[in-house]
């Protein structure tokens, strides 16, 4: 099928040097995971948790996961042993002595829980502080790694979990359609896990980053590429529940209803006992725009949480969206990578500010004049201790032409409350 394209602008910004994963400094704040410099007092740990650490109890530390539960000492997971029978739980964390519980007192240290780093403080209870993995994904060497595990590994979820353990970790990961079906083999370069996506794109995270296309999940410079204005699989499945959600800045335009080209990752996590919320990192790039703004030719990006959050309006289950609730696609307000003189045409009726200029488009195989999003950083609410089922998917809508690509980095767990409606914000300063 042949559709027109707005004509491109000349003239390319000269490409510069292709940085790998990880090599350029950078990045957000406020992983809670991280440690902190240490504080000062009879109690708590350099950077460590701090569980009742109120007014009188000067002992925890900057950094790190930090819970208050009112006035008292500082302490934290590996804190004063308390008296607790072997059955008992006085902590209420579902976990006894007899469990494996090495500090009854603290509802934060138990065999389910997250071991902070660099806080000396034992609080999965495995009888080694600080061990937790949280850079695997450097063994990672072909882009074409067909292990969904790895998929995991690439966004920075590295432990995983068995139906016969309680300690937290991915359980399950799997290639997925866009309705959570077997990802057809014949679109099997729809995911891969990538190194860099141009001179400009760097993991947030890691060696690898995750990513999604309804072409193929390459870069030009990766065995495999295809560009995105032609890429095409004869793959295709259902849409994700409720889906297509049409854009409510487009008044009447009616995405397609099938699911072109799909490709996803479905990871079945069990959530630590001492974590709120969970954030990851994605940066999605469409060559439908700027010719099919607000038309049937939409591409979809979605983050599928179950037990879905109590987002308003419903989205069901998808926790990432813009502002004015649009679900990401060529229609969303986050697509800020791109030719300001394009973006000033007003592309399906809509203005388009290109505030990221085009830098990040370089080498991608969506310059000039496509865009992208830039680095976006997602924020959910999470039950601690319960099972999460997150699904990544992309696919394109009404034909199989033009194509979309999301990179997914970054994943971490977090002690922080976060809204009942999941947010998604630029992150101010990408690696």
């Amino acid at each position: 099928m042949q559709r027109t394209l707005l004509s491109s602008l000349a003239g390319l910004v000269a490409l510069g040097t292709l940085s790998a994963c990880g090599d350029a400094s950078g990045g957000t704040a406020g992983n809670l995971y991280s440690s902190g410099g240490s504080g000062s007092g009879a109690a708590g740990g350099g950077g460590g948790m701090n569980v009742g650490g109120g007014t009188s109890g000067g002992g925890g530390s900057g950094g790190g996961l930090v819970i208050d539960s009112g006035p008292g000492t500082g302490g934290g997971g590996g804190g004063p042993s308390c008296n607790s029978g072997p059955t008992e739980d006085k902590d209420k964390d579902g976990f006894s002595v007899q469990d494996g519980d090495c500090n009854d007192c603290d509802p934060n240290a138990n065999p389910g829980a997250y071991d902070v780093a660099k806080n000396s403080v034992d609080e999965d209870c495995n009888g080694t502080p600080d061990d937790t993995v949280t850079d695997c994904d450097s063994a990672i060497t072909d882009v074409a790694d067909a292990d969904p595990m790895n998929g995991a590994r690439a966004i920075g979820l590295c432990q995983q979990a068995s139906a016969s353990d309680k300690k937290w970790g991915v359980l399950e990961a799997k290639w997925v359609a866009a309705d959570g079906s077997p990802l057809p083999t014949t679109h099997a370069d729809g995911h891969g896990l990538l190194a860099a996506y141009g001179p400009n794109v760097n993991c947030q995270e890691g060696k690898r980053m995750l990513g999604l296309s309804s072409g193929t999940a390459r870069q030009p410079t990766d065995p495999g590429y295809k560009s995105p204005g032609g890429a095409t699989s004869p793959a295709t499945s259902p849409c994700p529940t409720g889906f297509p959600i049409e854009s409510p800045s487009c008044n009447n335009a009616v995405s397609g209803k099938t699911a072109n080209d799909p490709a996803g990752l479905e990871l079945r996590i069990r959530v630590p006992t001492n974590a709120k919320s969970f954030s990851f990192n994605f940066d999605f790039y469409t060559f439908e725009w700027p010719g099919f703004v607000c038309t049937t030719f939409n591409d979809f990006f979605v983050a599928l949480l179950n037990p879905a959050t109590t987002a308003q309006p419903p989205q069901y289950g998808n926790i990432s969206f813009d502002t004015q609730k649009n679900p990401v696609s060529v229609n969303n307000a986050f697509l800020e990578a791109c030719d300001p003189k394009i973006g000033a045409s007003n592309p399906g009726g809509k203005n388009f500010p290109c505030s990221l200029g085009i830098g990040t488009l370089q080498g991608t195989g969506f310059e000039p004049g496509h865009a992208a999003t830039g680095w976006l950083e997602t924020v959910s609410p999470i039950t601690p201790g319960s099972e999460m089922v997150l699904r990544y998917a992309v696919w394109d809508a009404g034909d199989h032409i033009l194509d979309s690509t999301v990179l997914v980095d970054n994943f971490k767990f977090s002690a922080d409350e976060a809204s009942n409606t999941p947010t998604t914000k630029p992150v101010p300063t990408p690696k």
